[in-house]
């Protein structure tokens, strides 16, 4: 492969515009945790406000593994990507402190969940939910990555 060929696969660098109008327009992608040297990724929606994504947890029971990993993280890492073609892609990486939302910051979160999170019907109705937690990714950085056709 010559370097040329090579550019598709890696792709160009986004500018912090982009990389902020990507993660306003997507609403999804996957959040990685580690607990000592277990690793978990799990799927999920955000919102986005410009500083931080925050997250809505749905409990369906006391404990659950993307809880009890994301209380054992405290550098957290979060991937928004998209495919549209064989070279045209996008994907941002956001790193930073993950912790949970305070009762003062649950109006910031709703706002944000509500500019651009998807919400999926993946629950049952006849698992009624105990409680909803919020979390937030303090944006300590944030980079992406596009393909170009």
């Amino acid at each position: 492969m010559t370097t040329n060929e090579f550019a598709h696969v890696r792709g160009t660098e986004m500018t912090t515009e982009e990389v902020d109008e990507f993660l306003r327009e997507r609403g999804i992608g996957v959040l990685s945790l580690a607990a000592g040297d277990d690793a978990y990724g799990v799927p999920l929606s955000f919102g986005y406000d410009g500083d931080r994504l925050y997250f809505i947890y749905l409990r369906t029971a006391e404990t659950s593994e993307k809880e009890r990993f994301t209380e054992q993280t405290k550098r957290a890492s979060f991937t928004a990507f998209e495919v549209s073609g064989k070279h045209r892609w996008r994907s941002v990486v956001v790193q930073g402190e993950i912790r949970r939302v305070t009762d003062d910051e649950w109006d910031a979160l709703v706002a944000a969940m509500d500019d651009n999170a998807w919400f999926p019907s993946a629950f049952s109705e006849a698992e009624p939910m105990q409680d909803l937690v919020g979390w937030t990714l303090e944006k300590a950085s944030a980079t992406g990555r596009r393909g170009d056709d």
